[in-house]
């Protein structure tokens, strides 16, 4: 039972417990009628608060047993005093009083408050940033769990709104998925609400539908929860130099509204504290959000989400496409070694044409070894949206060598949503510096960081 639910029920019980003091007085006045009137409302009321609890709890609920109690008693002083039968006004005013008490106190006890708890993911690739937060939840029988992918837009480089983008058919079939325009956030106002995009307005490249931005959706929970969808180095405190490059993740709009974050280490968790408070002073805010006690409360380093997704997910357990495994499997039966290509986003902003240079310099590279390596490229799934609205003087060469690389069908080009997939079934990785290179330190397999400023 949600808490407005169980604040219903409990209100219910309180008029019918005054009910009782009204009715004494009305048997004492002879004033019957107004009696049996008053033994209709308290029977109505338990059979209203009855069903309002089976609805929650389904049939059987001892509470409602207690109420069916309560319910045969009212009828039969009822009918004593339809037939005007001498009546004990203290014993039928005790025994009322000793059936309710039984069900509130069944109510308090026996019927838990539910919580209901909101997941919203915008890109299905970055789900796993929330998945095994997702499953605590839906497996306590004490919570109600939605998840419910939200549209998002690539914008042009003025900041316009482009293509809605809606991937809510790409997750996994064991999530159950609820429609963003198919739930009242206003009317259920979850207990709590994950996210894991913290930028609304602020990202240059794709943009949330704007119900979905933080402020909006802080006034409709009780507590509001980023956990970002990426992993990033370890970073050590101290270190000046790579806490500049890294701080700009410290202050986002969905950090500032956000009642908790969960973020990756304890370091990182001292650094996110250092730098938005250094930030919210910067650009004004006050109070709780220059207050170090609270923001030790705000934040909090308990590990990411990404890391229990890969270290759970089994090579075994794959579901690898046929056409992938044709470019896998040697004419003899055995399996290629797999090196996962990953390109990023930063690289192809600090790098541009030379970026795309060095990609078409892997690819060749691989396949001139396609018969003992098989490749699978990976790249970030903003990329294209990236070059759409920052770098499109590269755009059509990227994609022409794109298009050329899956045309020649000896490697694999991995676009699909399960990156943790990618992690587990490659045997090492090769590519840019990226969030996936913190996943795939947990495997334990090489990982190499190519230089672009090389050429094989």
């Amino acid at each position: 039972m949600r808490k407005e639910q169980k604040q219903q029920a409990e209100e219910l019980v309180r008029q019918m417990e005054e009910a009782h003091d009204q009715l004494k007085k009305f048997i004492e006045q002879n004033s019957i009628a107004s009696a049996m009137e008053l033994l209709e409302e308290c029977q109505n009321g338990a059979i209203t608060l009855g069903t309002l609890i089976e609805r929650t709890e389904g049939e059987g609920d001892p509470t409602v047993l207690l109420l069916e109690e309560y319910c045969e008693l009212t009828y039969q002083i009822y009918g004593n005093l339809a037939e005007k039968k001498d009546i004990n006004v203290n014993k039928l005013y005790k025994l009322l009083r000793q059936k309710l008490i039984r069900a509130a106190n069944s109510l308090k006890n026996d019927v838990p408050i539910k919580k209901e708890v909101v997941f919203l993911p915008y890109k299905a690739s970055m789900w796993d940033s929330l998945e095994s937060v997702w499953r605590a939840a839906d497996e306590d029988k004490n919570c109600d769990a939605y998840v419910i992918p939200i549209p998002y837009y690539n914008k042009n480089p003025d900041g316009s709104f482009r293509e809605m983008h809606y991937e809510a058919d790409q997750y996994p079939d064991y999530v159950p998925i609820t429609r963003y325009d198919a739930f009242d956030f206003e009317k259920h106002r979850p207990d709590t609400i994950y996210i894991h995009n913290a930028y609304d307005n602020w990202n240059l490249v794709t943009s949330v539908h704007p119900q979905f931005f933080s402020n909006r959706l802080k006034q409709h929970t009780e507590q509001l929860v980023y956990i970002p969808y990426f992993v990033l180095d370890e970073v050590d405190p101290t270190n000046e130099q790579m806490v500049e490059n890294m701080k700009h993740f410290c202050f986002m709009p969905g950090i500032i509204n956000a009642d908790k974050v969960i973020v990756q280490s304890e370091d990182m968790r001292q650094i996110y504290i250092r730098e938005y408070q250094k930030a919210a002073k910067l650009h004004g805010l006050q109070e709780k959000h220059l207050d170090r006690r609270y923001l030790e409360q705000k934040f909090l380093g308990l590990g990411s989400p990404k890391y229990d997704k890969i270290c759970s997910t089994k090579k075994a357990d794959l579901e690898i496409p046929q056409k992938w495994m044709k470019v896998i499997e040697k004419p003899d039966g055995g399996w290629k070694k797999i090196i996962l290509y990953n390109t990023g986003v930063a690289a192809l902003l600090a790098y541009n044409e030379k970026w795309v240079d060095k990609i078409e310099n892997v690819l060749e590279a691989f396949r001139n070894h396609q018969e003992e390596i098989a490749l699978l490229w990976r790249p970030h799934p903003l990329i294209e949206s990236t070059m759409k609205s920052m770098r499109p003087e590269i755009l059509r060469r990227y994609m022409a060598l794109k298009e050329q690389y899956i045309a020649g069908d000896w490697g694999i080009y991995d676009e699909t949503a399960d990156v943790d997939r990618a992690v587990v079934l490659s045997d090492a990785y090769y590519g840019d510096g990226s969030s996936v290179v913190q996943l795939y330190m947990q495997t334990g397999k090489p990982i190499m960081i190519q230089n672009v400023e090389i050429r094989t």
